[in-house]
C-alpha cells in the first residue's frame, strides 16, 4: 500500500466523523428549538390563572347561581339548615344517577324499568 493511502483514509476518517457530527449538531438543534417552542407554549398556557379568592376580580361565589356555599360556612348555619341542605343534595345525586340510568339503558336499548321512568 502506498504511503498516500494512509493519508487519503485519515481525510476520508476525519471528513465523515465532521459530517456525523454535524447532522448530530443539527438534530439536536432541532430538538432544543422544540423543546424551547413547547415549553414557551406551556408557559403561556400556564401564565393565565383563573381568577381565585385572593385576586380583587374574583367572583363573589354566592352571587352565583348554583354555587357552592364557602368552606366553613356550615360551622355557623343552624342544624335544621344543614340537615335540609344534606337532604336536597342527596336528593339531587339520587335523581341524577336515576337519568344517567335511563339515559345508558335507551341507548343500549334495554327495558327501563317502571320506576325509573316514573310511571308508577
Amino acid at each position: 500500500m502506498p504511503w498516500w493511502s494512509w493519508i487519503v483514509i485519515w481525510i476520508a476518517l476525519v471528513a465523515l466523523s465532521l459530517l456525523f457530527f454535524g447532522v448530530l449538531g443539527v438534530r439536536l438543534f432541532r430538538a432544543f428549538m422544540t423543546t424551547a417552542r413547547e415549553l414557551g407554549d406551556a408557559a403561556e398556557r400556564f401564565s393565565r390563572f383563573p381568577p381565585g379568592p385572593d385576586r380583587p376580580e374574583a367572583v363573589d361565589p354566592a352571587a352565583a347561581p348554583g354555587a357552592r356555599p364557602a368552606p366553613g360556612s356550615a360551622v355557623f348555619a343552624s342544624p335544621a339548615r344543614m340537615r335540609q341542605d344534606h337532604h336536597d343534595a342527596r336528593l339531587a345525586r339520587q335523581e341524577a344517577r336515576r337519568r344517567r340510568r335511563v339515559r345508558r339503558k335507551a341507548d343500549r336499548g334495554q327495558p327501563q324499568s317502571l320506576r325509573d321512568i316514573d310511571f308508577s
